[in-house]
């Protein structure tokens, strides 16, 4: 029931724009500040504003998250983040399944994520797997990041069934 309740208060799933790269930003500062997310620059945000998907309130953005696809067959999700006040509402599961949503679209086969809360994932039907799985993420985004050596995120994943 509370589920419901948070969610009527907010506004759908839709495609960010622009002016909600602030908000996006407070977001993903405030995370990675905790630890829970890897930063992002703003130029990053803004050059991959379009795998961006919000939910906001008013004009504030509550809730975020990214596809970006390595390829044809591989896209992960990445940003996610939900304003700490309001998590537990369904917020975060309507952006993922949004996300889902696109790469069926787009006929993608596997989306992973590199996560701190793999039960989340879990409940959505990723499984946890080994990273190592992912050369493409490994060696073309891992291998610059800060945690390369010591990276404590959890990868999942989940094989989407590709329409006959």
């Amino acid at each position: 029931m509370q589920q419901t309740d948070t969610q009527s208060v907010y506004s759908t799933v839709r495609k960010a724009v622009p002016d909600d790269v602030p908000g996006i930003l407070t977001l993903l500062n405030h995370y990675a500040a905790q630890g829970d997310l890897l930063p992002r620059t703003r130029h990053d945000v803004e050059e991959n504003l379009n795998h961006f998907r919000v939910i906001s309130s008013g004009s504030e953005v509550v809730a975020c998250g990214s596809l970006e696809h390595f390829t044809e067959e591989l896209a992960e999700i990445r940003s996610l983040m939900v304003a700490s006040n309001i998590k537990g509402g369904g917020l975060g599961r309507q952006i993922v399944e949004n996300l889902i949503s696109i790469a069926q679209h787009r006929k993608v086969g596997r989306v992973m994520a590199l996560t701190y809360v793999p039960k989340f994932f879990h409940k959505l039907g990723f499984k946890t797997v080994n990273k190592d799985i992912f050369p493409e993420k490994v060696w073309g985004i891992c291998v610059n990041c800060y945690k390369f050596h010591n990276c404590d995120e959890i990868a999942v994943l989940l094989t989407l069934k590709q329409q006959l």
